[in-house]
């Protein structure tokens, strides 16, 4: 017999890949266009930066350019840090909400999925958070990309349970 401590781990795990918002705040429609902003913002600073350079991805995968490489090093340098700080001080949501950190799990399907996620970024030049900068800078050429990242998400959603853990 479980405990519900147990069926509550379970539950985490079966849901390791999947986003949930557990904000209990109910906000109207137009609360969100900060982060609509903030979304334009950051994709102006890809294209500034050359993140959406089809060119810039090539010469990161052929290791011919430090630049990209600069680049993921220092968003995952702010990214620890950013960690770190909401740990240390706990730092809450803007809205006064707890933010929490699941522990995750190592599973072989990380390397097979990085394995594709890499392939895929390296035949497209593109990954899903430039893919709407690219769009939106006039690469049209990159809606077949996604599409292909919406269409293997669900994909990857149906089949989920049957893939081994």
């Amino acid at each position: 017999m479980m405990t519900n401590t147990s069926q509550d781990d379970l539950n985490l795990r079966s849901q390791d890949a999947i986003c949930v918002n557990e904000s209990e705040l109910a906000r109207p429609w137009y609360f969100n266009l900060k982060y609509a902003l903030v979304g334009v913002a950051f994709g102006v600073v890809f294209i500034k930066a050359q993140i959406v350079s089809w060119f810039r991805i090539q010469e990161m995968f052929r290791f011919e350019s430090f630049h990209m490489y600069g680049i993921i090093g220092s968003a995952i340098a702010v990214g620890a840090l950013s960690v770190f700080i909401i740990k240390r001080f706990n730092i809450r949501t803007i809205e006064g909400e707890q933010v929490v950190f699941h522990k995750k799990e190592f599973n072989k399907g990380q390397i097979i999925g990085g394995l594709m996620f890499g392939l895929g970024w390296a035949i497209t030049g593109a990954c899903p958070g430039p893919l709407f900068a690219q769009i939106g800078y006039g690469s049209t050429v990159t809606i077949v990309t996604l599409l292909s990242a919406i269409l293997g998400t669900w994909v990857y959603g149906y089949i989920r349970e049957k893939l081994p853990h």
